[in-house]
């Protein structure tokens, strides 16, 4: 019989994201960063090949990035929301980790599994700066997908995304009026097939 670890499991379905506007400081010394990245870095990468890099953004970097978004938006004729809502995450932002998927040639190895090794980096991200008591929140939002954007931030070459923008910051506290109630969950019902054997 397996030996469940049920605090891990306590935790894993009662886990949810807060939104990262409401994150305060302190943030997590580099030392607990860098604790925190180890352990999410202990990712699925099938083929050993890191086919995602990391960017780490705090202090002034956002306001450089928030002005960035907001020139951007400008180039691309965006009106007054397109503006706000670019500059959003990084007007508001304290510390945050960039997940760049940068998938590597290899044969034996799709690009698409590389991809999905970078999505699973940002929810071990998400996961493991949560079980460390800090407020996290995966985010991308338009100047991610723009590629002059990224390439310009966070030093994007040709065939490299971002995969996610998790910030990471104190939450409010446990009896803080809740920002909004629990999304409701998938019916397993609905989207579970199971073949017999």
């Amino acid at each position: 019989m397996p030996r469940p670890n049920q605090a891990a499991l306590e935790f894993l379905l009662t886990r949810r994201s807060r939104p990262a506007k409401l994150f305060t400081a302190p943030v997590p010394s580099p030392e607990a960063l860098d604790e925190i990245l180890a352990a999410a870095l202990r990712v699925p990468d099938h083929g050993k090949l890191e086919p995602w890099r990391l960017v780490v953004v705090e202090g002034a970097a956002f306001a450089r990035l928030a002005d960035l978004a907001e020139a951007r938006a400008r180039t691309l004729g965006g009106d007054a929301e397109k503006i706000a809502k670019g500059r959003g995450q990084y007007d508001l932002g304290r510390l945050a980790v960039v997940v760049i998927s940068s998938p590597k040639p290899a044969e034996k190895v799709p690009q698409v599994e590389q991809v999905l090794s970078a999505g699973a980096l940002c929810m071990n991200l998400v996961s493991v700066a949560s079980a460390a008591g800090w407020g996290a929140c995966w985010l991308t939002g338009w100047p991610a997908h723009d590629a002059t954007f990224r390439a310009q931030a966070f030093g994007c070459t040709e065939g490299e995304t971002v995969a996610g923008i998790v910030h990471i910051g104190t939450p409010p506290p446990e009896d803080a009026p809740k920002d909004a109630p629990d999304r409701p969950r998938p019916d397993l019902a609905r989207i579970v097939t199971r073949l017999a054997p």
